[in-house]
């Protein structure tokens, strides 16, 4: 009788390839990555004042106000709230804040009153959202119409300046550093260490996953959606502050809606679920250096203004499609 040695399938050669490649999805906001350097290689490679040390100044000190109001909306829609006037806030902020500050008023209560109206704004919002059926969508989208309005009435139209003040907070450097960007990253760690380690941050992730669940499980929900709301208005004031300090003035047309498009894209590429329940800051910062490249690189290859926005959109869809697959393909 003879023994027959089992057989032993043959060992396929792709296995190897498919294995790095699930290797690679499985890497945290890979495909962000992948996409934010063969803009940067790309762009360095045609425009030789791209690596400059004072266009990568601008670069930053540009993403660092867009930094801080995608930072408190990652933190309001990981908990399932959405906040569309944040950019028109800081538009307001930046208007008031002007006004005052060519008035004569001082800068230190300019900033608190600045921000206090900021977080009230906020609050307004999260009342609405709170207490009545009005989607946040549309309750936020119509508050930022509005505040839109009121930053013009504030300005009367006009662009006004601020002269020498809060110069140092928007030109200034520490350690070959910008100050906004200091501030920024200190506003994004903060929210990042929320999330991860404090209870308000599990709260908003148990929100976000499931609202009925979490208020079952004791959390005071409304109380936890009005802090929220109050700290987004708060961070859009922060980044309205930042912004006049950056520009020394407040004309029409300064923040407004397209910033808080600009926010909303970054985060939710960063790997923010607009369903709420998955948010991620690291991915948010992602997100916003991302399109601060690829805005800077469009103005520096002289790209068409009527092509910008179509390049801006096709880079924006290329890395959401790559973070899809990178999600499911990491979803055990």
């Amino acid at each position: 009788m003879s023994l027959k040695a089992p057989s032993v399938a043959p060992e396929r050669a792709d296995v190897a390839p498919v294995a790095r490649s699930g290797a690679l999805l499985r890497i945290p906001h890979a495909g962000l990555v992948a996409v934010l350097v063969v803009v940067i290689v790309f762009t360095a490679l045609r425009a030789d004042s791209f690596t400059t040390s004072q266009n990568l100044l601008n670069v930053l000190r540009q993403i660092s106000v867009n930094a801080v109001i995608a930072g408190g909306l990652t933190l309001l829609m990981t908990a399932g709230g959405m906040d569309f006037s944040m950019g028109s806030n800081a538009a307001v902020t930046t208007a008031v804040a002007a006004q005052m500050l060519s008035g004569g008023q001082s800068t230190a209560v300019t900033v608190v009153v600045a921000l206090l109206l900021a977080a009230v704004v906020g609050l307004v919002n999260g009342l609405v959202v709170t207490f009545t059926n009005v989607a946040p969508f549309v309750a936020t989208l119509a508050t930022a119409m509005l505040l839109d309005g009121v930053a013009l009435l504030v300005l009367n139209g006009m662009s006004v300046t601020i002269g020498d003040k809060m110069q140092a907070l928007g030109n200034s450097t520490v350690a070959g550093v910008p100050w906004l960007l200091v501030v920024a990253v200190l506003v994004l760690l903060a929210i990042g260490l929320v999330m991860r380690f404090m209870t308000f941050g599990r709260d908003a992730f148990a929100m976000g996953g499931n609202e009925h669940v979490a208020r079952l499980s004791g959390i005071n929900v409304p109380a936890r959606k009005l802090a929220l709301y109050a700290l987004a208005g708060a961070l859009a004031g922060l980044a309205g502050l930042m912004l006049l300090s950056r520009l020394g003035a407040s004309a029409p047309n300064t923040a407004g809606l397209q910033t808080q498009l600009t926010a909303v894209a970054a985060v939710v590429i960063g790997g923010t679920s607009l369903a709420g329940g998955r948010g991620t800051v690291v991915g948010t910062a992602l997100g916003v250096v991302l399109l601060g490249v690829v805005a800077n690189a469009l103005n520096l290859l002289q790209v068409n203004s009527n092509y910008q926005l179509v390049v801006t959109g096709a880079v924006l869809l290329v890395a959401a499609v790559i973070n899809g697959f990178q999600r499911k393909g990491s979803t055990p």
